[in-house]
This record gives C-alpha cells, sequence and structure tokens, in this order.
C-alpha cells in the first residue's frame, strides 16, 4: 500500500497517516527523557502554586536558572564554546563559574541584597511577587522546549513579561531591544565592512598562543556584562533583596547548571553559532565577543531598564554574515542570498519568541498593548 497522498498524476503530495504517526513515535522515543522533564515540570509548576510562598519563588527559580543560562550561552558563551572545543569543560566551568560568582557577589554588595544589578528596580518590575499566576511559573519550561528547537528567544521578554505590572514597562524593554539589535547590526556592518578582507590576509596561518588568552579575558568581561543584563531574568522570581543564604544558594544552582552546559558543549541552540561564517577561528570569535561586551556596556550605562541581550546578538550576527558575504573574497564562502536567508530565520525566530512573551504577559496580568 502506498505511504503518502498522491495527486492525479501518482505524485506524492502528503505524508499518510501512517507515516506521522510513525514520525510521532520516533519523535516521542527520542526525546522521551525530555518529554519525561517537561511533564514533571507542568504537574510540579501546579503543586508549587500550592505551597507557601517561599518554596513557589524556590521552584520558579530552579526552573528558570537552566533555561536561561542555556538559550542565552549562545550569546556570551556560544563562540567561546565553539572556539575551545580542545580545552576541557572543566577548565572553561571554574573560568566562567568564577567570574559569574565574583560578578553576582559585586551586584549583592552593592546594591544591598539586589542581584540584578538594579535591572529590576524600573517602574514595572520593583515590586517583589507576593503571588504566582501558573503561567509565571511554566515560562521557563517554555523556553526550555525552544532552546530545544534552537529558536533564539528573548528570555527577558519571555520570563520579564510575564512579571510586568504595566504595559509601559514592557514597551521600554521591546524598544530598547530593538535599539540594540539596530545598533549592533549597524556596528557589525562597517566593522567587518573594514576587517573582512583583513581577516582573510593575516588569519590564513594558524592562531598564535596569544590569542587564546585574548578570547578568554574578552569573553570573560563579556560574562560579566552579560550577567550584569540578564541576571534580571530568573532574580524576578526572587525577592528584590535576599540574604546571604538565598546568595549561596543561587550561586550554587546556576554554578553547577553552568557545568552540566559546560560538559555538554552547550545546548542544541549552539548550533545556530556554529553555522555562522568562521565562527570557529579563535581570532574571529575573540573580535565578536569584544564588540559585543562595549555594545552591552553601553546599554548598562545608559539605563536601567531591562533589555533583550539576545537580540543585540543576532544584530551582530547579521551585520557581520552580512559583510562578510559581500567583502569576502574566500573560496566556497556563503553567498548574499544564503546569509540574508540565515538572517531572516534568525528574525523569523526572535519574533515567535516575542509574540509568545506578549501573549504571556497579557494573559498573565491583563495587560493590553
Amino acid at each position: 500500500m502506498s505511504q503518502e497522498k498522491t495527486n492525479s498524476n501518482g505524485r506524492g503530495i502528503l505524508p499518510s497517516a501512517s507515516v506521522l504517526q510513525k514520525l510521532v513515535v520516533e519523535f516521542t522515543i527520542r526525546e522521551r527523557w525530555f518529554l519525561v522533564i517537561i511533564l514533571v515540570g507542568l504537574t510540579l509548576a501546579g503543586v508549587a502554586l500550592r505551597l507557601p510562598l517561599g518554596f513557589t519563588m524556590a521552584i520558579g527559580f530552579i526552573f528558570a536558572s537552566y533555561p536561561v543560562i542555556a538559550n542565552d550561552s549562545i550569546q556570551t558563551l556560544g563562540t567561546f564554546i565553539a572556539s575551545n572545543r580542545d580545552v576541557a569543560w572543566w577548565k572553561k566551568w571554574l573560568f566562567m563559574g568564577g567570574i559569574f560568582i565574583i560578578t553576582m557577589v559585586f551586584s549583592w554588595i552593592m546594591f544591598d541584597g539586589d542581584l540584578s544589578f538594579q535591572r529590576l528596580a524600573s517602574k514595572g518590575f520593583n515590586e517583589t511577587p507576593t503571588a504566582f499566576h501558573y503561567l509565571q511559573i511554566i515560562a521557563p519550561l517554555a523556553l526550555l522546549v525552544l532552546t530545544r528547537l534552537r529558536i533564539p528567544v528573548s528570555t527577558s521578554l519571555l520570563i520579564l513579561t510575564a512579571f510586568a505590572t504595566e504595559a509601559s514597562a514592557i514597551q521600554k524593554v521591546v524598544m530598547k531591544s530593538l535599539n540594540g539589535y539596530v545598533l549592533a547590526f549597524v556596528g557589525a556592518v562597517i566593522l567587518w565592512g573594514l576587517i573582512t578582507r583583513l581577516e582573510e590576509k593575516l588569519f590564513t596561518s594558524p592562531a598564535k598562543p596569544y590569542w587564546r588568552w585574548l578570547q578568554w579575558i574578552t569573553t570573560g568581561i563579556l560574562w560579566s556584562f552579560w550577567w550584569q543584563q540578564d541576571a534580571a531574568n530568573i532574580a524576578v522570581y526572587l525577592p528584590r533583596q535576599i540574604p546571604l543564604i538565598g546568595l549561596i544558594g543561587f550561586l550554587a544552582v546556576i554554578f553547577f547548571g553552568l557545568g552540566l552546559l559546560m560538559k555538554k558543549g552547550g545546548e542544541r541552540i549552539q548550533q545556530i553559532v556554529e553555522e555562522k561564517s568562521y565562527i570557529v577561528d579563535i581570532r574571529s570569535a575573540t573580535i565578536i565577543d569584544a564588540l559585543y561586551a562595549v555594545i552591552l556596556w553601553y546599554f548598562k550605562v545608559i539605563s536601567n531598564i531591562p533589555m533583550s541581550t539576545t537580540w543585540v546578538f543576532l544584530g551582530l550576527l547579521a551585520g557581520r554574515e552580512l559583510m562578510i558575504a559581500l567583502r569576502s573574497k574566500r573560496k566556497g564562502k556563503r553567498s548574499f542570498w544564503s546569509a540574508g536567508r540565515i538572517i531572516a530565520l534568525d528574525a523569523v525566530a526572535a519574533t515567535i519568541g516575542l509574540i509568545i512573551s506578549l501573549i504571556i504577559g497579557a494573559s498573565v496580568n491583563g495587560i493590553s498593548f
């Protein structure tokens, strides 16, 4: 019997029910443990709402910790992981974990127990939750699923919109994120418009040892700046000022989650970085991280409003891919249309994340946009 429906010419146009059933079964078997984790999480989220507030906060925080790092790891750690495959995972873990701890302790001391570098002090996010909605608890699970599907979602928008008490707060986050995308895109176009030919001329031989040191230093600075922006996406589940025992718990959960991520070599979303042109060259990775760090520092200085660092990173990669396609003379380089396709797909994925975020925000708080 035919395995697919046919048209009048006998050509297959749609898979049959048996083929679809087979695909579903194969997917379920392949992803069985991930699906179990999601089902357990959805159940636990319902139970959490019936627990005392402190337990609900803790569960929400734990749910948010790994998905936020796993999805956003492509921004700060993506080029680092891709260009350091030959380095033991535990060395990368201890280095990045140490920088994370120092950064968070600094915020806790300087801002009286605030772990968000005052990103949650802006109007609309400044109130500690006194009760939780089911969607607020499962928002990180949605992020985990989207990460598994290689969709670069803005964690700031997906999670923070569920906690925003005013529509204006979400609008400010979206506008700052859009500005970040545009600035990163323009900056990358200018920079790689100038250096693409120079890269091809100078980066033909193996990288000198000092490039690895430069990259680790640059990525370490970027990693600290990233936490100064995105710690708010996890800390939003917690009191705006937490005690010492809360700080220790926060550091421990994320530190060991980071170790798991390093051991795995990044989540599947890591492919978004590795499909870009010449990204595994440690010199190119260093330049990307340096520009990204400067942009995050700039937006940290101008206001305390949270923003999507994902959009900034996608804008940077988009501008870089475009100029490499236009300026590169390397054989086998990606065509302009191929680069445009990758840029468009990333933009569509980010837009899907934005739509899901706005739906969650509207559903939780009854906000209309």
